[in-house]
């Protein structure tokens, strides 16, 4: 009984170490081919949505918007943008990781679910150096970058990451059914971006129009980082439950619709 045991113990490292050479393969294939074939490409990654983040910060400032809640413009944008940004970026290139890995689907050993977890973890990486390079950003410009709640801040942030993987893996396994739901979600993003309440302040608006807007659970994530950063910011458009509900259940979905129809994908 000890034998088999420790028979189990050995074919289960062994499985998990094969794992994780496959998803640092995708991974290191990832790095080299999505910018200038070099490992160091991967900054751009985090470069890019801190780029978007602080062009539109400086649009906002040009164009005389002024803080709903506390002194910084920049800061106050700077709430909604990350999380907003997080998971537009982890959610769309989880969406485009197999269409431009499926050539790796050959090789027996690469799964579906490796290919899309690659790139989720390179993109989870990329926001937390965003943040932190945003952060550093932040201090040098003057401004204080720290939540008066700081742990409603961390997790308001690492629900918008759960909701860019949950929502990327449920797209990313359509869209290996029907390519051009790619370019259509792209698009959809546009509408995410306007509705998530970076360019206005939710609570200073029609009860009506903020109960629709809750339906988005980014829009939810944006409220409660602001409501973690701002105390005397209203809350009443937050559910937190609903909010990873939505994550989860969307990671779910999108595992079962692979493991369902993995033999077509394959195939496909």
């Amino acid at each position: 009984m000890a034998y088999r045991r420790q028979k189990s113990r050995s074919a289960m490292s062994l499985a998990l170490e094969q794992k994780m050479n496959v998803m640092n393969a995708v991974m290191l294939r990832d790095m080299r081919t999505r910018f200038f074939n070099h490992g160091l490409g991967f900054l751009v990654q985090s470069f890019w949505p801190l780029t978007h983040i602080f062009v539109l910060i400086v649009i906002y400032n040009l164009a005389g918007r002024t803080a709903a809640y506390g002194d910084s413009v920049t800061l106050f944008f700077a709430t909604a943008l990350l999380p907003t940004m997080s998971f537009m970026y982890i959610s769309r290139f989880m969406c485009l990781s197999l269409i431009l890995n499926r050539q790796m689907l050959s090789f027996p050993a690469v799964k579906i679910v490796d290919i899309m977890f690659a790139r989720a973890f390179l993109e989870i990486m990329a926001a937390f150096l965003t943040l932190f390079l945003t952060i550093v950003i932040l201090l040098i410009l003057g401004d204080d970058p720290f939540p008066a709640d700081p742990i409603q801040a961390v997790l308001a942030y690492l629900s918008s990451l759960l909701l860019g993987v949950g929502i990327g893996s449920l797209a990313g396994v359509i869209v290996m059914f029907f390519e051009l739901f790619a370019t259509i979600y792209a698009l959809f993003m546009v509408v995410v971006y306007v509705t998530s309440g970076i360019v206005f302040v939710a609570p200073l608006m029609p009860k009506v129009i903020g109960d629709v807007l809750s339906w988005s659970p980014v829009f939810g994530c944006v409220e409660w980082m602001r409501s973690a950063y701002y105390p005397s910011y209203p809350d009443q458009f937050v559910n937190k439950y609903y909010i990873v509900g939505i994550g989860v259940g969307s990671a779910c979905l999108g595992l079962l619709l692979e493991r369902v129809f993995r033999r077509q994908i394959m195939e496909g």
